[in-house]
């Protein structure tokens, strides 16, 4: 099988050390910036630069949103015939929407994936062989994707060391992403901001590392996924400052039953929580 990866980033980058790691395909990489190229081509993430699109059974499109949206449209009629273009952004509705018609056109189908994997850093040289190991990958397909495409995928998942693949739809993405990973970063960009941040040192322990983590993040790519997904991420902010409220009226209230129910609560729910770590 043919692969070629567009966008040779953190996500991109690794997706080719991956594949390359635990497959026999070949994989062709396609960046604008020659010394990423020329790094990928040293660590033998790539086996060869390529400008033919038209080279690949899966085209792996790893760019920022809207770049995404815009190079796929650019060169909907480039691809091979009867192949499949996915994409990595970490929302899928607006792109699925606004590509999958155009690709259709053209005989080539289009899932919208999001490998559940991620660092606090950006870039090539920040890239892994074994970033996805034990992660989720998540496909959206829509009702009138072929199942042959969607079992392909699926084999291709789990033939590169993912944990687990889960299907929804676009839609279905988008709200939990909302509350599993765009909250998250929100609420450690705003945590992060107290002026007390400024007298931490020597005070902060696991606690402050765990929750300020993510605030280390690039904005440039952050902007347009929590723009093109402001519907559901406003309804968790507003369901998280709910919740903070009555944290905070039961400390203004001197409520100590309350606040212990409000804690006891959130034990609970954490204890009950099950996730692909079980953390």
């Amino acid at each position: 099988m043919i692969i070629t990866v567009v966008g040779l980033g953190l996500i991109g980058g690794s997706l080719c050390k991956t594949i390359k790691k635990h497959t026999d395909y070949t994989v062709y990489g396609i960046d604008t910036n020659k010394e990423t190229i020329k790094m990928a081509l040293s660590q033998g993430a790539i086996d060869a630069e390529t400008d033919n699109l038209g080279l690949a059974d899966i085209t792996i499109v790893s760019l920022y949103p809207t770049v995404t949206i815009d190079y796929i449209k650019q060169n909907s009629d480039k691809f091979k015939k009867d192949s499949i273009v996915i994409d990595t952004c970490g929302i899928k509705k607006s792109i699925v929407e606004s590509v999958t018609p155009i690709l259709n056109e053209n005989d080539v189908t289009f899932i919208g994936v999001h490998p559940m994997a991620g660092r606090e850093f950006s870039g090539f040289e920040y890239s892994l062989d074994n970033l996805f190991d034990s992660s989720s990958f998540i496909i959206t397909p829509t009702e009138d994707t072929p199942q042959a495409k969607i079992n392909l995928i699926t084999d291709f998942a789990y033939a590169i060391n993912f944990k687990k693949v889960i299907t929804a739809t676009p839609e279905e993405h988008d709200d939990i992403i909302a509350f599993t990973s765009q909250l998250a970063h929100i609420v450690s960009s705003s945590y992060i901001k107290s002026p007390t941040h400024q007298r931490q040192m020597g005070f902060s322990a696991g606690s402050f590392l765990d929750l300020t983590r993510v605030a280390k993040l690039n904005e440039d790519m952050w902007t347009p996924l929590f723009m093109l997904n402001r519907e559901p991420l406003c309804r968790e902010i507003d369901c998280i400052i709910d919740h903070l409220n009555e944290y905070r009226n039961a400390l203004e209230n001197s409520d100590s039953e309350r606040l212990r129910q409000l804690l006891r609560d959130g034990r609970i729910l954490k204890e009950n929580t099950k996730t692909l770590y079980n953390r």
